[in-house]
């Protein structure tokens, strides 16, 4: 279970510091997707900030700072909920299954945590 735990919490905090940078990037594709669900581009920044917040408190939990690990998933698993919802009442479709994968990584590293 350990090994599981690494593994997934690994993977995400790698593609949430990714994708974090490319949100403070300002990258074509996170200006775009945004501009698709509505959001406005002044909260880019701070929820990068809250990405790379959450990959920073994941890693954390990794090193040994098991309730701030727990704090982090439970974050992200909120963050990217609230991603989904935005992209459903926006009724933009075709690419939700980014948020999906960033959630269902959030929720299985929330769940591994809690099992360890």
């Amino acid at each position: 279970m350990f090994i599981a735990y690494v593994v997934v919490t690994t993977i995400t905090i790698a593609l949430n510091a990714g994708i974090a940078v490319a949100d403070l990037a300002r990258a074509k594709f996170v200006l775009a997707n945004s501009a698709e669900v509505g959001l406005p581009r002044s909260w880019i920044p701070p929820l990068a900030a809250l990405k790379a917040a959450g990959a920073i408190g994941l890693l954390l939990g990794l090193v040994g700072v098991r309730p701030l690990g727990i704090a982090a998933a439970i974050g992200l698993v909120l963050f990217f909920a609230g991603a989904l919802i935005a992209h459903l009442r926006a009724r933009v479709f075709y690419n939700i299954a980014f948020p999906g994968v960033y959630f269902g990584l959030a929720v299985a590293s929330l769940a591994l945590a809690l099992a360890r």
